[in-house]
């Protein structure tokens, strides 16, 4: 029997993975800092030409516009703490599913143990 089991995948930090990391968390930032300037741009264009109470537009473009805010602050945390992580380090990239193969005699602790696939700079380096 086959039983689907969530593994860990975990990215080890070298120079290379912590450039491709901070070029990420840059371009998210650039594209979130694009975002509220379009949503600027249409809370002004919609002022001018809508129908709708603008207080109700400055409220709604607001709560939009911070929410992007609080994600770059993240992304600012976030850069902060890769200059800080050490090589070698490991970090949590995302989680997958796999397939187990379960038998009769089988320890379930060892089934059930966390499983976890280590990459490093894009190559797999290990299987725990």
């Amino acid at each position: 029997m086959k039983i689907i089991q969530t593994v860990e995948v975990k990215q080890i930090v070298t120079e290379k993975s912590k450039q491709v990391l901070q070029e990420t968390f840059m371009a998210r930032k650039q594209q979130l800092q694009r975002e509220c300037d379009q949503l600027r741009f249409e809370q002004k264009r919609l002022e001018k030409t809508s129908k709708h109470s603008p207080n109700l537009l400055k409220q709604y473009f607001a709560k939009e516009i911070d929410a992007r805010l609080e994600k770059i602050k993240l992304l600012d945390f976030q850069l902060e703490q890769l200059h800080i992580l050490p090589l070698g380090s490991e970090l949590k990239e995302r989680d997958v599913q796999a397939l187990i193969e379960v038998n009769v005699g089988d320890r379930w602790e060892d089934i059930t143990a966390k499983r976890a696939i280590i990459i490093e700079d894009g190559i797999v380096k290990e299987i725990r």
